[in-house]
């Protein structure tokens, strides 16, 4: 907690905590266990991202050193100090579940993975052989120079730090660095005896066959250790947009991969003596130290390799159809007549991508604007885009090349989608577009209508059937007008305000939030019906947090879904008592951002792009909407509330930060994730 006023959890620290809920669902024996595998790797991929982000951000402000604490309320190196300190706890535990729990688990299911000391002659073999056709061309170790400089290490590359040493005293050792290139797969299936699975990861084939990788020195020992280095992954861009705009994200990027070290993971097995002159030959401070175990990298095992039964796995949803929305029927005449919800994953993203393909070839469109911030990989909304271009509508896309760590694909897009007539228009200046709207022009006996697709996601198919997100098509003009404004502005690189409907940052959004709470803090002290419910994925923004403390203080109740970072501290005395906080992390990724307001018993609920966070604020276009429709807002609110019973999935956040899981008095076991889906099924049977 910092030492403000109000009470408020350290967002860096809150985040931290967040993904001990991650580490959470690994160590939860209800999920099947390749499952559980992910949970690790997911828990180690979001670490990598947040020093490469976070503390690379914060290691900046400790130069800043007595004037940044002033500034930000908190000292960047005591937050840097405990950051460490809960790191090291959580890769301790990470440690210990995947040695200690998940090893033994596999071997139940008779699964082994295998390390190079565990091969018998036949599996030797195998791996010598594999060695020698598919990696060993490959590698291309760097033989150390101790009197030269480092080499530069590539940032989240997996590397060997190599020992050579002669049983002869007076022969010097020597060090060795070898890359394991990005592109090599991770996990060999060996073949399989007496219905026994064996994998081994490719740096245990490395090590069983460092011999021919060094065969030309004659050392009698081989040692070798795995190392990983996370370095500072902001980016430093010229402000001024131009034609060299491009050119210097490129750059950029280049930067990136030779930031400042932020963490040297490596193996807690390497001697000392190895660790001492790395420590030295890379000039990296003692905070940046983490040990881990022999295997880093973890995010690959996203792809470990299930061998066993299908029962180590969920059952895939089968994504569910929305009722009255067909295939073979047009999508504009079912739109005209009414707003349509899609609960994704649940339901079929077929809709939104046959939403496009049905403008990119009907006769009456003219026009399709639509803003981007990142994609799938063969995107077939991109795919949709262009064809309607080719068949001569208006086509223009603002793709956000500032979307971190999909520049390089969203530069790709950007030059293909120039390629083939498309107007792009590469983000502005000062803020990133992070909305996701989509607006298509109709011409209808003569006059132009405009049919819309709102959502919280963004357009990627992808991360579509992971993400739990809303989107709406509707024709309703408090909305398309609002749009059509807020699209002017945008193709003239500006933002604006006086929206009547959208909440529409950087210009009004927290004004007009604050204005929403204001109403029911005024109806709860004049005794009216007045409660907030917010599903977000971050909380963190210091204004809206004393502001719903105020809420609290008058009596208004409310109820906050936050998957992620959570600043605001629930059920302090004189501050939030009326505040519960619950955490959901499941099998999909909680993505929507939901605001509901009691309006005394006239409900006004609104889907964003936004979280509640500054810079969603201050430093990006983001697009709130409100739901119209009284069955659409309906349907939302019942998922709403089985979020809220959830009392398998949820946890609590409160001020211990301890993460217990959130158990309510229902009798019923409520899991959302599973009750939302055959809600959703019973509801849309046709």
């Amino acid at each position: 907690m910092s030492n403000k006023k109000i009470p408020f959890f350290n967002r860096e620290i809150s985040w931290l905590y967040f993904n001990e809920r991650v580490l959470q669902e690994a160590a939860d024996e209800t999920v099947p266990l390749i499952e559980r595998i992910k949970f690790l790797s997911i828990f180690s991929s979001n670490l990598e991202e947040f020093y490469r982000v976070r503390v690379a951000t914060m290691s900046r402000l400790t130069n800043l050193n007595d004037k940044a604490k002033a500034l930000l309320g908190f000292n960047p190196k005591k937050i840097l100090n405990e950051i460490k300190n809960i790191v090291v706890k959580q890769e301790r535990k990470f440690d210990q579940l995947f040695q200690a729990t998940l090893i033994n688990e596999l071997a139940q299911n008779r699964i082994f993975i295998l390390n190079d000391t565990q091969l018998n002659v036949s599996r030797g073999e195998f791996v010598k052989n594999h060695f020698r056709d598919k990696i060993l061309s490959n590698l291309v170790p760097i033989m150390l120079d101790m009197d030269k400089p480092f080499p530069e290490l590539k940032d989240r590359y997996l590397y060997f730090f190599v020992k050579l040493s002669k049983k002869d005293t007076k022969v010097r050792e020597k060090y060795a660095i070898i890359e394991i290139p990005p592109n090599l797969p991770r996990f060999l299936v060996l073949p399989e005896t007496n219905d026994l699975k064996f994998i081994i990861l490719a740096e245990d084939i490395i090590r069983y066959c460092l011999n021919d990788i060094f065969y030309i020195f004659t050392y009698d020992s081989l040692e070798a250790y795995s190392i990983q280095l996370t370095r500072d992954a902001e980016l430093d861009i010229d402000k001024n947009v131009s034609d060299k705009f491009i050119e210097d994200l490129k750059n950029s990027l280049e930067k990136r991969k030779k930031g400042k070290p932020m963490r040297l993971l490596y193996d807690s097995a390497m001697p000392l003596g190895m660790l001492t002159v790395l420590v030295n030959k890379l000039k990296l401070e003692a905070e940046s130290l983490i040990p881990g175990n022999r295997y880093h990298k973890f995010g690959d095992f996203i792809a470990f390799p299930n061998v066993g039964k299908k029962e180590l796995e969920y059952a895939p949803n089968v994504p569910l159809k929305v009722h009255d929305l067909h295939r073979t029927q047009s999508m504009f005449a079912k739109v005209a007549q009414r707003d349509y919800l899609v609960n994704l994953p649940y339901q079929s993203y077929d809709y939104i991508i046959l939403f496009l393909r049905e403008a990119a070839i009907d006769p009456k469109v003219t026009e399709i604007q639509i803003t981007l911030y990142r994609l799938a990989e063969n995107s077939k909304v991109i795919n949709a885009l262009i064809n309607a271009a080719k068949n001569g509508k208006t086509v223009s896309v603002l793709l956000e090349l500032k979307a971190r760590f999909d520049e390089q694909a969203n530069i790709f897009w950007t030059t293909r989608l120039m390629e083939e007539g498309v107007k792009v228009n590469y983000g502005l200046t000062d803020y990133k577009v992070h909305s996701k709207i989509c607006l298509v022009k109709r011409i209808e006996k003569d006059k132009p209508v405009y049919y819309a697709n709102l959502a919280t996601g963004n357009f990627n198919e992808k991360t579509a059937g992971l993400y739990c997100d809303h989107s709406i098509f509707t024709t309703r003009k408090e909305i398309t007008n609002d749009l059509v404004k807020l699209f002017d502005a945008l193709n003239k690189r500006t933002v604006t305000k006086g929206f009547k409907h959208l909440i529409v940052s950087p210009l009004e959004s927290r004004s007009k939030l604050v204005s929403f709470i204001n109403r029911e803090i005024r109806n709860a002290k004049q005794g009216k019906l007045a409660y907030i419910m917010l599903k977000v994925n971050s909380l963190a923004d210091e204004a809206i947090i004393s502001k719903l403390y105020d809420a609290s203080n008058a009596g208004v109740k409310i109820q906050l879904i936050v998957r992620g970072i959570c600043c605001l501290v629930p059920g302090v005395k004189g501050f939030s008592e009326n505040i519960t906080a619950i955490s959901i992390i499941d099998k999909f990724l909680e993505h929507a951002r939901v605001y509901i307001f009691g309006n005394n018993g006239k409900n006004d609920m609104y889907l964003s792009s936004a979280d509640l966070m500054s810079r969603n604020f201050e430093h990006r276009v983001e697009v709130g909407f409100p739901v119209l429709d009284k069955d659409v807002k309906q349907e939302i609110q019942d998922i709403i509330d089985l979020q809220l019973q959830d009392n398998t999935k949820s946890r609590q956040i409160n001020a211990l930060n301890n993460n217990k899981y959130h158990k309510n008095r229902l009798s019923k076991k409520i899991r959302a994730q599973v009750d939302i889906y055959n809600y959703l099924k019973t509801k849309h049977q046709s």
